[in-house]
């Protein structure tokens, strides 16, 4: 694993400084009043515990108006900020500066794994300066996105170092991966999805297996023709002591919500309460809707709610094709990455499997959410954007420099 040097670090925080400075200046907008002015849990009045009972927005977590956002050590960062300067929004803003540098110069680290030096940068810095980014850095109840990918990402490094020599499994950097996972989903709910990205780097990545050597080698196996190879049995052992612990986490987060969802109105997201096919074209035509916002971030909206995007009523809507090209792309991107096994199909399976995890709890494709698009949940997965982007870029640049010297 290539290490980042001072130089790289200064670049990165001077240029996360630089576009996010005049941030400091806000005050306190939108989901913000209720997060901080109106939430109790700041209080120093309040007990610490009452933090682990409530939700993000200050509601316990049994009232059947609670969000079931459940993430107190954000919360408990915000307490922090209340000591140092009780409501100035100054400081808030500052600590979330300070968070977003954090997670760029880890996210370089990371890049370093599949990226050459050049591109890493490429990447770390398009992540630092990505303007989907500014909801997330600039609105204080953002710090949830940049606190749970700090841990989200702290926790894929440990993954990295769990293979040893022969193969062999190194058990602590997994409890750490464990530990780590739990403290990124109390920040928020989506750095539970690093364990799929753990998974998917330790079967295509760490041990190299491509999807139709999988199925060969399942294949022999159930006819009776071969063995499962000792490798395999060790990567299936690894990957069973982290699911199961992923399990457990689940489940105490289930009994947390009183495992019952939220409950979102119609201003909330339209779609959710559409009848069949408007929901399902809808919820699947805001997944291109969040790409292009990665891909042209011109028209960006503080808070998409109720008509900002029309429903899709029908089959000949012509907003269809979007859904229908984005899932074309995305199945050969798919299909390019597990079928092969060299170094760019590896890369391409990590930014695809950074953009997609990490977006499936905020999707509504499996359980309904309260907002129809929100920008901040783009942060995780704009990190797989970024790699890709500096990926290409890294493929153009190599084969242009062959070009001259022929």
């Amino acid at each position: 694993m290539a290490d980042i040097n001072l130089k790289e670090i200064t670049l990165i925080v001077g240029v996360v400084t630089a576009c996010y400075w005049n941030s400091l200046f806000c005050g306190f907008v939108f989901d913000d009043v209720s997060a901080i002015l109106d939430n109790k849990d700041l209080h120093p009045s309040t007990p610490l515990k009452t933090l682990f009972q409530n939700d993000f927005w200050g509601t316990p977590m049994s009232e059947e108006r609670s969000h079931k956002s459940y993430r107190p050590l954000t919360v408990l960062t915000f307490r922090l900020n209340y000591l140092l300067s009780e409501l100035k929004p100054m400081s808030y803003h500052l600590l979330n500066m300070i968070f977003h540098a954090v997670v760029s110069v880890i996210f370089l680290k990371v890049c370093k794994l599949f990226l050459d030096n050049k591109s890493s940068v490429i990447a770390s810095l398009l992540f630092a300066v990505h303007p989907v980014h500014t909801e997330a850095v600039t609105g204080v109840v953002g710090r949830a996105e940049l606190l749970s990918s700090i841990f989200f990402l702290a926790a894929f490094l440990s993954y990295t170092r769990s293979k040893g020599p022969d193969n062999s499994i190194v058990w602590t950097p997994v409890a750490l991966t464990v530990f780590l996972v739990a403290v990124a989903t109390l920040c928020k709910e989506q750095g539970i999805t690093v364990v799929g990205i753990c998974c998917v780097y330790e079967v295509f990545i760490a041990q190299g297996y491509t999807l139709p050597l999988l199925c060969t080698t399942a294949g022999q196996f159930l006819r009776g023709k071969g063995s499962i190879p000792f490798s395999m049995l060790q990567t299936l052992v690894k990957l069973i002591v982290l699911m199961f612990s992923t399990l457990l986490l689940v489940v105490i987060r289930v009994q947390v919500i009183q495992s019952q969802l939220p409950v979102f109105t119609r201003f909330d997201n339209p779609a959710a309460v559409s009848p069949t096919p408007t929901r399902q074209l809808t919820f699947n035509y805001l997944l291109p809707v969040n790409a292009w916002l990665l891909l042209n971030p011109s028209e960006l909206c503080c808070d998409w709610t109720m008509g900002t995007i029309p429903l899709i009523e029908s089959l000949l809507d012509i907003r269809n094709l979007a859904t229908f090209t984005f899932f074309c792309v995305l199945g050969a991107l798919g299909v390019f990455s597990l079928r092969y096994s060299g170094d760019s199909s590896k890369t391409v399976l990590m930014a695809l499997c950074l953009m997609a995890l990490p977006f499936i709890p905020a999707s509504n494709l499996f359980f309904p959410v309260g907002f129809v698009v929100a920008e901040r949940v783009l942060y995780v997965p704009s990190m797989g954007f970024c790699i890709l982007v500096a990926h290409g870029w890294q493929k153009i640049s190599t084969k242009s420099l062959r070009q001259n010297r022929l």
